[in-house]
């Protein structure tokens, strides 16, 4: 039988851990509250929703709303500008960082390395509606520092706001601005748990840093680069809502519109209830396949789980 002591000695850990227990308890409601309980909602994507007969006296219509959503005219259009910004962020998004720790790696410096790690890191913090009316007044085709440069150099004022051509390259590269320093201190962290004798033993075989970086440095970060890239195939319909909805106007909707600016217009705008609760659900499905394959996969390459 188990002793006193031995059944107390069981119990402590529960007691020690309980605080930090308690601590998740704010945010666990908060979930419940604005995550699961809006769920029921749901309902609406089966229904000739009328806000004003509610979820019980509203017809139900079965997919009716979904064979709607796939035969409205754009909705192609908009999935690929989805998909397709979605994945530049996610591949650009994963070079720059990458190629920033390895150059931060080889400063010296700590000072200068800290100065330039904080300035990186510094846009992560701020919101897309601040960052919006500051790129708005930097690429404006009339004062805008970044034409005015142009202009110095001889090269024709842009209107990359109003260019559906340029457009999706804009949120990319100013997505990749704002989050690359967040990133960049990730792989310095994974860059630390490098063996430093495995440099020393390339010196020895005469291997210059260039060498070092190829067959030491990278091969080092390949596990938290196949990490941080397949979790991000969960996000690959999530091309950023914030940015595109701060950014975007009528003249880029052919090549900008995303799903998520796209149920905002159906549903907010044009009161279509029904049919933009379809279109988020069907991305919500789509969603929930891409974040079981990235978890899978990220088990698989890398050896990642969650629990």
């Amino acid at each position: 039988m188990m002793t006193m002591e031995a059944a107390a000695a069981k119990r402590r850990p529960w007691k020690k851990h309980l605080p930090l227990h308690l601590m998740l308890v704010p945010g666990i409601v908060l979930l419940i509250l604005f995550h699961y309980i809006p769920m029921a909602g749901i309902v609406i994507a089966f229904q000739n929703f009328i806000p004003a007969k509610g979820f019980f006296d509203s017809k139900w219509v079965g997919w009716d709303n979904f064979r709607f959503m796939l035969e409205m005219p754009g909705i192609g259009q908009v999935l690929w500008n989805t998909v397709y910004i979605a994945f530049l962020k996610i591949i650009f998004g994963q070079i720059a960082p990458i190629v920033t720790a390895l150059l931060l790696n080889e400063v010296r410096k700590s000072s200068i390395k800290r100065s330039v790690q904080t300035l990186v890191y510094l846009p992560h913090f701020l919101s897309w509606v601040i960052l919006g009316g500051i790129l708005i007044d930097i690429l404006s085709p009339s004062h805008g520092l970044l034409n005015e440069a142009m202009g110095w150099l001889g090269m024709k004022p842009q209107f990359f706001l109003g260019n559906d051509k340029l457009f999706p390259y804009v949120l990319v590269v100013t997505d990749v601005w704002k989050e690359f320093g967040f990133g960049t201190i990730v792989y310095l962290a994974a860059l630390t748990s490098i063996n430093p004798t495995l440099y020393e033993a390339a010196i020895m075989d005469g291997a210059g840093r260039w060498k070092q970086t190829l067959h030491v440095t990278l091969p080092g970060m390949l596990p938290i680069i196949v990490l941080l890239a397949t979790l991000g195939l969960g996000g690959v319909l999530n091309a950023g809502f914030d940015q595109v909805f701060n950014l975007y106007n009528p003249l880029v909707y052919r090549t900008g519109d995303i799903l998520d600016t796209f149920v905002y217009r159906l549903g907010l705008i044009d009161a279509q209830y029904a049919v933009a609760t379809a279109v988020g659900l069907f991305k919500s499905v789509v969603s929930l396949i891409f974040v079981g394959a990235s978890y899978w996969l990220a088990y698989r390459l890398a050896g990642y789980r969650i629990f």
